[in-house]
């Protein structure tokens, strides 16, 4: 037995032992406290490595897509590096916070930008072997997003910029609100399939915008950021599935959805019907936005931004406002394609079938050969064999020897066949292209612009870029040189003879018409041009000359070079549709040029407007002139070579125009207007030799024309658009507006007439 006082002795020997080590105990955690503070202090500061400041936080340095919007608000496209658009709180649906927050971060609203008991699970996750989820918040998450991390880095350099995600993420905490860092969240992350952020994903998946999005589109959303490719509903549906569902399950849990409505939504199945890739050649007006990209390359260089750097379309998140009509581009397009597309083209490919050089027609070999191999030498295959050292002999033989390839075709899409890459491309220069541009006469908006068939496979824009010879379309102008410079009007009459220019290089040229209607008798100019007579354009160009034609189309819009030689009465020149549009736009604009225009105003990312697109206008005739050539216009509708306008498509409200086919039916033309629309459609191969062999076929009335009338005819049919479609509609002003100054008839002459022009239909 122990004596009194050795138990104690004991117990405070015991007690001195623990004492001696309480000091160090304290100094070392001390020493760890101070030196965790210190780490998170030097990181915070910058002084470990990059670190975010405050204006870094308020302005990350994110990609932002310009937006190309429709005059009537649609989305038509975007310009990106990241397919990134920004969306507000208010428009983001409670079931898709409600499913973020139950799958990614249940104490979000809870912690202060990261979790510590989080971090405690995952700790003894990784000590149990037993993982049950990650510690990363939102908040963290997001930091992640906004900073990204390196890929190379190793396991020091991910323990620290871990560290530093955590100092963002309490910074982000104290800068901003729950709602702000949720919606900036959400505008950062990946959704695959080249959607970057919550609205282009929304799109992306289900053509619709995130506020629209329903209970298990939202979960299927959420439950895709834990990995865009694994659980891709495109490429994995039953992965995606499963993940939406325990996603559901999730919601369900903490008490988001019901267990009736869990198991509701939980049966409903995937729909990827509206699925579509945004991308730069989808979706409508292909070819106006590739212009308007162009365009906006250049305005970027000469509009810095109020810091002297230079706006970038592909980052900084601009919305571009435009002035295409996205249901008549849509009507455009269809036109288009239904007539050019469907009808059109099998009639060529029939007409050439089994024909020597198709499509080629009137010229040598020599000439054929050097179209072929012209366009050889663009082709990927001729540049990759030239790269790799091929002789041209080597390269001829590979492009005469039949491989398997896919040809791009209107009914079936790209097939599988197997032919010689010379084929093809003598394949591909039979197809037809086309260009249509439609504006208002009087604001200038383009309401409509198809620069081609298919952008994916003809990229060429025929509106902007393609020039061609015009044909008749160009003999208004040299009518309306008559009618402002001389005694005419359409009543006049003319003698349709032969008339001989002496050329200054010596030698004659005389026009010859291309029929036999009414030779050398007097004729009404309206009758003349309604039945595109070329003795009468070539008698009214003898009386004024080429220079006057030339100085009145300037100023009407054309800047092309115009050769200044009789010829040019005909339409021997080339030019673009769109200085074809312009121009015509002044007769039912009063005599008014107005630059047709495509963009209204571009803002920045926060919607503050930066720039406002005025048309540049002028007047290019008077009034009473531009009046008379309207109503010389109206009679090749409505008796002259544009008459199926009215006997076969029906169309009853005022209309004006011409027709124009050039030499071999090269190239095919319509040029129209009614009071409030102006519209010009082309049609032609890609090279002048390819064309239809008669002008019966290959005539702008044939060709162009149908493009124009089933554009007018679905554009004034719809209900939706301020167009009015019969004649019984037709309301006070809706004709064409008759000059106050004018005292003529209503026919455009200058006194009346006692006979009426009779209409001859051929």
């Amino acid at each position: 037995m122990y004596k009194k006082g050795q138990t104690k002795k004991k117990k405070g020997k015991q007690n001195t032992q623990y004492s001696k080590w309480i000091k160090p105990f304290w100094i070392v955690y001390s020493v760890l406290v101070a030196g965790i503070v210190l780490i998170f202090w030097l990181i915070s500061h910058g002084h470990m490595g990059f670190m975010p400041s405050f204006a870094d936080l308020e302005n990350p340095n994110t990609n932002l897509a310009t937006e190309v919007y429709s005059y009537d608000g649609e989305l038509l496209g975007k310009y990106y590096i990241e397919n990134r658009s920004m969306v507000a709180y208010h428009d983001l649906p409670k079931n898709l916070t409600d499913a973020l927050i139950a799958t990614e971060d249940v104490r979000f609203y809870d912690h202060a930008g990261v979790d510590v008991r989080a971090l405690f699970r995952v700790a003894f996750g990784v000590l149990t072997n037993n993982h049950k989820g990650g510690g990363s918040t939102i908040t963290q998450q997001l930091a992640k997003n906004l900073f990204p991390r390196s890929s190379d880095m190793s396991k020091a350099e991910m323990i620290m910029t871990k560290l530093k995600e955590w100092v963002v993420a309490a910074k982000l905490e104290r800068e901003y609100s729950k709602n702000e860092i949720m919606t900036m969240y959400l505008n950062t992350v990946d959704f695959g399939n080249n959607s970057s952020g919550i609205k282009s994903a929304s799109n992306t998946y289900f053509s619709k915008e995130p506020k629209d999005l329903c209970a298990e589109e939202s979960a299927l959303l959420v439950g895709m950021l834990k990995a865009p490719t694994k659980y891709s509903p495109r490429r994995n549906p039953t992965a995606s599935l499963e993940r939406r569902n325990t996603v559901i399950e999730q919601m369900e849990k903490y008490k988001y959805l019901s267990p009736d409505m869990a198991d509701s939504v939980q049966a409903i199945p995937i729909d990827m019907s509206h699925f579509r890739v945004q991308s730069h050649t989808q979706g409508i007006a292909t070819y106006f936005r590739e212009y308007i990209r162009q365009y906006l390359v250049e305005w970027c260089k000469n509009n810095p931004k109020a810091d002297g750097s230079q706006y970038d379309i592909y980052k900084d998140g601009l919305k571009i406002y435009t002035t295409i009509d996205a249901q008549m581009q849509r009507h455009a397009e269809a036109a288009v394609h239904e007539h050019v597309c469907r009808y059109l083209q099998p009639m060529f490919f029939d007409h050439w079938k089994g024909r020597d050089n198709a499509p080629f027609f009137r010229i040598s070999k020599e000439e054929t050969d050097r179209i072929l191999n012209s366009a050889m030498k663009r082709t990927e295959l001729y540049l990759a064999m030239k790269a790799e050292g091929a002789t041209e002999e080597e390269i001829k033989k590979a492009f005469n020897t039949k491989m398997e390839m896919k040809v791009f075709t209107w009914d079936r899409g790209e097939i599988d066949t197997v032919m010689t890459p010379m084929d093809h491309i003598r394949y591909m220069k039979s197809f037809l292209h086309c260009g249509m541009m439609a504006m208002e006469p009087h604001t200038g908006y383009v309401k409509a612009y198809v620069g081609g068939t298919n952008y994916n496979h003809f990229q060429f824009d025929h509106v902007k870029l393609s020039k061609r010879q015009v044909g008749s379309t160009f003999k208004p102008y040299v009518y309306t040189v008559a009618m402002q410079n001389g005694e005419y009007n359409p009543c006049k009459l003319v003698p349709n003879v032969p008339v001989t220019f002496h050329l200054p290089e010596g030698g004659t040229w005389t026009p010859k018409n291309s029929g036999d209607y009414k030779n050398g008798q007097m004729l009404p100019l309206k009758e003349a041009l309604a039945h595109s007579l070329n003795y009468v354009s070539a008698y009214l160009m003898k009386q004024f000359g080429a220079e006057s034609v030339i100085h009145l189309v300037r100023n009407m819009g054309m800047t092309s070079d115009i050769p200044s030689v009789p010829s040019i009465c005909l339409g021997a020149c080339e030019l673009t549709l769109y200085e074809q549009v312009g121009a015509i736009n002044c007769f039912p604009n009063q005599g008014v040029y107005v630059e047709p225009s495509f963009i209204t105003t571009i803002c920045d990312k926060e919607g503050n407007v930066i720039h406002t697109f005025i048309p540049k206008t002028n007047e290019a005739i008077d009034q009473i002139t531009a009046f008379k050539t309207v109503r010389l216009m109206q009679g090749v509708v409505d008796y002259g070579t544009g008459g199926r306008l009215r006997s076969q498509y029906k169309l009853g409200f005022p209309l004006a125009g011409k027709t124009g086919t050039t030499d071999n039916q090269s190239d095919g033309w319509f040029v129209g207007y009614s009071p409030s629309l102006t519209c010009g459609v082309w049609v032609g191969c890609e090279d002048r030799a390819a064309h239809f062999r008669s002008i019966s076929l290959g005539q702008g009335a044939r060709t162009a024309m149908p493009v124009f009338a089933l554009f007018m005819q679905k554009v004034y049919n719809d209900p939706k658009l301020p167009y009015k479609g019969v004649a019984a509609d037709k309301g006070e002003g809706y004709d064409f507006q008759i000059p106050a100054a004018f005292t003529g008839d209503a026919n455009g002459c200058n006194e009346k007439v006692k006979e009426k022009i009779v209409p001859d239909f051929d």
